[in-house]
C-alpha cells in the first residue's frame, strides 16, 4: 500500500463486480506521526450519482458553543440551529459555499437553513466571537466521522469507482481526491492527515477569512 497524505488508498480485492451487491469501506485515519485521529470526516463520492434524499441535521448552541462543532451533511440538507442557552445568539456564515445570517433569537425560533452547495462552511455568532463551528457539505450519502481509535465503517456502498476524502477543521481545505474502486464485501483503507495545528489559531484564522 502506498502512503498518500490527505487521500485514501484502496487495498483492492479480487472479487468481480457482478458478484457483489453491497460493500463496506473500513477507514483508519492517522496523523503524520501515525497516531489515530478522532472525529475526522471521511466520505466517498461514487462515479454514478446517488439520488437518495439528504438527511436533515441539527447544531445546538450550549454554554456559548456550537454542539457539535463539526458536522458533515449531504448537499441539499437542512440544518436547524436551536439555541439552548439562556442568552440570544445570531448564527452566520460568510463562507462562499453558503452565506446566511440568522438574526438574534433564543429557543427554536430560527428557521432551518438549507445547504445547497458542496464545500466547507464556517459558522460564527455575531454576538460571541469565540463561537466557531464548521459544516462540511458533500455530494454523497456515504460519510461519517472516525471514532476515538481513528476508525470508521461506511456500509451499503454499491460496487463502483469512488472519490474518497477525509477532512477536519484543522486542515481548513479539502484535500485532493483519488478515484478508487470498491469491488469487495469489505475494503480497508488508511488515511494520513496533517498533525494538529493550534485549534485556537486555526479557528480565529477561519473567522478572519469569513470576514474578508
Amino acid at each position: 500500500m502506498r502512503r498518500v497524505v490527505g487521500v485514501l488508498v484502496l487495498l483492492a480485492a479480487a472479487a468481480p463486480l457482478a458478484s457483489v451487491h453491497a460493500a463496506s469501506l473500513q477507514a483508519t485515519v492517522l496523523d503524520e506521526d501515525g497516531k489515530p485521529v478522532a472525529g475526522a470526516a471521511v466520505y466517498a463520492v461514487p462515479t454514478t450519482p446517488d439520488l437518495r434524499a439528504p438527511r436533515n441535521a441539527s447544531i445546538d448552541q450550549v454554554n456559548r458553543q456550537f454542539v457539535p462543532q463539526m458536522m458533515v451533511v449531504q448537499r441539499g440538507a437542512m440544518i436547524s440551529f436551536p439555541n439552548s442557552d439562556n442568552v440570544r445568539h445570531s448564527v452566520y456564515s460568510f463562507s462562499e459555499a453558503n452565506r446566511f445570517t440568522l438574526k438574534l433569537y433564543a429557543g427554536t425560533a430560527a428557521p432551518p437553513v438549507k445547504f445547497p452547495n458542496t464545500g466547507i462552511v464556517a459558522l460564527g455568532c455575531n454576538i460571541h466571537d469565540k463561537m466557531v463551528a464548521w459544516v462540511l457539505v458533500v455530494d454523497t450519502p456515504f460519510f461519517g466521522r472516525t471514532d476515538a481509535s481513528g476508525k470508521l465503517v461506511l456500509n451499503g456502498l454499491a460496487p463502483d469507482k469512488y472519490t474518497v476524502r477525509a477532512w477536519r477543521p484543522k486542515m481548513r481545505e479539502e484535500p485532493a481526491g483519488e478515484a478508487v474502486r470498491i469491488a469487495a464485501d469489505t475494503t480497508s483503507v488508511e488515511l494520513h492527515v496533517p498533525v494538529d495545528a493550534d485549534a485556537g489559531t486555526v479557528a480565529m484564522a477561519g473567522m478572519a477569512d469569513m470576514r474578508n
